[in-house]
């Protein structure tokens, strides 16, 4: 009997219908062929392989890069009746675990690459029956992705064993390199390749110079409600930027890779069961958190490609609701970006200079951000997007040639050694001991800047160190870059942004989606039922339902169970289990 997937959707997921290209990628896989599905994050990439799963017979097997991402997948599952099970390291019920795989028993198991490229395993997998293989985070297959796993190399031997079992390879990020090694890697044809687009239009992205770090993430924080996520660059960053974060009031932790374990897996459980802390953290954290409430992420410190920016920054809102991207940066993040790229091995240099210039497109430009990422990854957006800092208040713009000219010429003719500050002070006509010592006074550019000028030098040698027109050397002065000469000679251009006036935040996304209401009686009510058989559960708050989800009973205001059904998200699963607890949140405000 042809399984009811519509049905099953509804009844187990609590949604009416699909999104996107969901019922595309699910269809793919109910008739059997390989498909690769590049979605966006938030778009419902688990559901392709959970709805298959309990369709088909069989086991679904998951194969996913971090045990954290797994656990987290696997609680959510569970909340809605799937059988779903792990298998990794920290898991005691293996045998437990093997014995439900071998006797039909479970619909998901969870396992790592380097588990499921091993023989062991693969003799596990003969002794049942096999419904799906799903490989989530697909990109890590790549040598052209920005998390390369060797282990996801090996996975094609176990593919090619089970022929008629279908593949599904899921990921949110892929240019067209990534996508092309993929479908090679795991053996997928081209007819199968699925892209949803990579615009997530609830996101709001922003970028800043960075000016005064800790005092920018400070009034981040205090404006906006929500857990957040913060990248610092460093270990010894994420702690001190935790330390002083503290003091806004707002619960915040630390996490990065040479923390104790114990500490580590402790402020990762805390920050996943919170509804407003903020995790100050390098990029170790977040591939592995499928947490969806998360309403902004910032950057201290530039990322290191296009491809991590979209993956980190779509970490943000991944239920769909609105959520904003910050990107804080300094002409010195390129310099040591490109004073790195010398240390590596030749061939991959070329490579990870044009990931440092498409950055510099980035946060340079007076135009729409988004428009920006989309076209990296082969799209045609539109010129605006109506959901980001430029597009919002558009900045002026003004022909800073002549003045990087000068700032050149002074670089050359005090012997491309002294670092921003002293070239600024030779521009300006600055009386110093320093200057006078070396005989800065005499040369041609002393004191050639006056006025509203001197204004723009600082921002036009961070605008050349974008531009790779100025280089820092290994002991912090400055010297002419590789694209020095055309602006020296008049060939090219040099305009900058100026910021614009700030305005006050504009609160809905442009997805039109509401933001949760603020002081609003019943829906603290259900935020605070939801909280306690959270707690009752040891589940994150969002595994019962999303914010989404509250937000919709309060403004239906449900009666009765068969009311409270219809609302979306509330599969039968989740009606028996916390129907009645809702109801009696809501009655004293109906």
């Amino acid at each position: 009997m042809r399984p009811d997937i519509p049905a099953l959707l509804h009844d187990i997921f609590g949604f009416p219908g699909f999104r996107g290209v969901q019922e595309q990628v699910v269809g793919r896989i109910m008739a059997g062929q390989p498909t690769l599905a590049i979605m966006p994050t938030g778009a419902g990439k688990s559901l392709c392989y959970q709805l298959p799963a309990v369709a088909l017979e069989g086991c679904c097997v998951v194969i996913s890069p971090l045990i954290a991402l797994m656990h987290d997948q696997l609680r959510a599952a569970q909340a809605v009746g799937i059988r779903a099970a792990s298998l990794t390291s920290v898991d005691s019920d293996w045998r437990e675990t093997q014995d439900r795989l071998r006797n039909g028993d479970l619909d998901l198991l969870y396992v790592a690459p380097e588990r499921a490229s091993g023989e062991g395993f693969r003799n596990l997998l003969r002794t049942t029956k096999i419904a799906l293989f799903a490989i989530d985070e697909a990109h890590c297959v790549s040598e052209w992705g920005h998390d390369f796993r060797p282990d996801y190399r090996l996975l094609r031997p176990l593919l090619d064993e089970f022929p008629g079992v279908p593949r599904l390879a899921l990921t949110a990020t892929a240019d067209h390199h990534t996508r092309d090694d993929i479908l090679v890697q795991l053996g997928i044809p081209r007819e199968g390749l699925i892209i949803a687009g990579f615009d997530r239009p609830n996101i709001r992205y922003a970028v800043h110079p960075r000016d005064g770090l800790p005092r920018q993430l400070s009034d981040l924080i205090a404006a906006r409600e929500g857990p957040g996520i913060v990248y610092a660059p460093t270990r010894a960053a994420t702690e001190k930027l935790a330390e002083t974060l503290t003091r806004t009031g707002r619960p915040t932790r630390a996490y990065h890779a040479g923390l104790d374990p114990a500490v580590r897996a402790a402020n990762q459980a805390a920050f996943i069961a919170s509804e407003d802390m903020v995790m100050i953290a390098t990029i170790a954290f977040g591939m592995g958190i499928d947490k969806p409430d998360v309403r902004f992420v910032a950057h201290a410190a530039l990322p290191k490609s296009i491809e991590g920016y979209y993956q980190e920054s779509g970490r943000a809102g991944r239920d769909g609701e609105p959520a904003e991207a910050h990107l804080f940066w300094g002409a010195d993040d390129f310099a040591r970006a490109r004073q790195r790229i010398a240390e590596l091995d030749p061939a991959r240099q070329q490579g990870e200079r044009t990931r440092i210039t498409a950055l510099g497109g980035l946060v340079e430009t007076g135009t729409c951000r988004r428009a920006i990422l989309l076209r990296h990854f082969g799209e045609d957006p539109p010129a605006t997007c109506g959901n980001c800092d430029n597009c919002l208040n558009p900045p002026a713009s003004i022909d800073a040639t002549e003045t990087a000219r000068k700032f050149l010429s002074a670089v050359y003719r005090t012997g491309q050694s002294f670092g921003a500050g002293h070239i600024e002070q030779v521009l300006t006509g600055a009386v110093t001991d320093r200057i006078r010592e070396r005989g800065h006074d005499k040369i041609s550019v002393y004191g050639i800047v006056a006025g509203e000028e001197t204004t723009l030098l600082r921002p036009v040698s961070r605008a050349l160190l974008v531009k790779d027109a100025l280089q820092t050397n290994e002991h912090g002065g400055l010297e002419l870059g590789p694209n020095a000469r055309p602006i020296l000679r008049g060939e090219e251009e040099v305009s900058l942004v100026l910021p614009p006036r700030r305005e006050r935040r504009r609160r809905n996304a442009r997805n039109g989606s509401a933001e949760n209401p603020v002081g609003d009686p019943l829906f603290d009510a259900l935020r605070a039922c939801r909280r306690e058989l959270a707690q009752e559960q040891g589940v994150p708050p969002y595994v019962i339902f999303h914010d989404s989800t509250l937000r919709e009973m309060a403004e239906q205001r449900p009666t009765s169970l068969a009311e409270l059904g219809h609302i979306s998200g509330i599969g039968q699963r989740k009606l028996d289990a916390y129907g009645d607890a809702f109801l009696a949140a809501i009655r004293p405000f109906v």
